[in-house]
């Protein structure tokens, strides 16, 4: 018997928010998690706002929004604001009511320097998750894997100008101009962009063109592929190793620990750096048309050529955060911002697999 085509709505509806949202769903313990963290940080919430005044929208469901953001590749805050419109899981994991009224994208703006900069809540949130994951035993305190990753900047060649001297000709619309840059070399001292001044430009390959970009540089534990450190820095040719020193530098004390890292970090000052830090540089050999600066004394342990097949994991976090999240090309300005949003989504990515790692609670599971 064929049905009717009918929508007629009930009078009334005796649901709630978490009815919607299956026992089994993974968001369930990534919620957990956050919900833990950020519980944590309420003294830190406390100092960013006045004793008195209008309520403002809790910095918590800002988080837990922009966290679902990169966890769903939502391209947008215009468009994740009208998914916690009509999405009853967005609405669930956020906290907001089903009579309830999201907030306007442009709070995300309007508290985007105060949640990201002047407290640096980003990474306190990073610090506060892998806290968790420290206390079930999941990080491993002596093998470690670093690489970093090109991150394009808002901002188009067309942005970068002469420092000084005459600007190139232009043509075409107001709104879309075209600029001639031939015959002309752009470098970094004789040009600057005016969208984004910390952007560089910059290519990780001789074959490819140069883009406005900053580097994003990950310390990964070598146990289960988890993000300890993160930084982010202009985009130069020394920036990897530099950073990776520093990460390292955190790690490293009495207790000698190894690093995993591919060709890029066969130098000198990387490999001397690592030894005087009592790290161990399990670094690819790169032996094209040059002499490798690791020998023999480190590739015969077994640990090394284990190391060179864990180290490659570290490109699903930055595969997560660019092709689910927001890092592939962000859409913030200047190298404090991107490097939150860069910590965000390294972060989110750490809490995907921790969600698979933690055995949870059944009474987490059925609500």
């Amino acid at each position: 018997m064929r049905g009717a085509d009918v929508l007629q709505e009930p009078l009334f509806t005796v649901q709630k928010l978490d009815d919607f949202v299956p026992a089994d769903h993974p968001l369930r313990a990534i919620r957990e998690m956050l919900n833990a963290a950020l519980k944590e940080m309420d003294s830190l919430f406390a100092k960013m706002y006045a004793a008195d005044g209008r309520d403002s929208i809790p910095p918590e469901r800002l988080l837990l929004a922009l966290t679902l953001q990169s966890l769903y590749s939502v391209r947008s805050e215009r468009q994740l604001c009208e998914q916690l419109r009509y999405n009853m899981l967005f609405r669930w994991f956020v906290g907001i009511l089903m009579d309830g009224t999201p907030w306007n994208h442009s709070s995300f703006t309007k508290n985007r320097d105060r949640l990201m900069i002047a407290f640096d809540v980003m990474r306190e949130l990073f610090g506060r998750v892998m806290a968790q994951a420290d206390a079930q035993g999941l990080l491993s305190k002596e093998h470690f894997s670093v690489d970093g990753t090109m991150i394009r900047a808002w901002a188009s060649h067309k942005s970068f100008v002469p420092k000084k001297g005459l600007k190139p000709p232009r043509g075409g619309s107001r709104s879309n101009p075209e600029v001639d840059f031939k015959g002309t070399k752009r470098t970094r001292d004789t040009h600057a962009s005016t969208s984004d001044p910390d952007a560089l430009l910059y290519t990780k390959s001789n074959k490819a063109g140069a883009v406005p970009a900053y580097l994003g540089h990950v310390l990964m534990e070598n146990r289960n592929g988890l993000a300890v450190d993160v930084r982010l820095t202009e985009a130069n040719g020394t920036a990897e190793r530099e950073a990776a020193l520093e990460m390292l530098s955190g790690q490293a004390g009495n207790r000698r620990i190894t690093v995993g890292a591919d060709k890029a970090y066969d130098h000198t000052a990387f490999v001397d750096g690592c030894r005087e830090l009592n790290v161990v540089p399990h670094v690819a050999q790169n032996t094209s048309g040059r002499k490798s600066r690791i020998d023999g004394r480190t590739t015969r342990h077994p640990g090394y050529s284990i190391s060179q097949i864990i180290r490659k994991r570290i490109e699903t976090l930055f595969g997560d955060s660019k092709q689910h999240g927001t890092l592939r090309q962000v859409k913030v300005r200047g190298l404090e911002r991107v490097e939150s949003v860069c910590l965000l989504n390294i972060t989110t990515a750490n809490l995907r697999r921790l969600a698979r790692l933690i055995q949870w609670p059944a009474t987490l599971v059925t609500g």
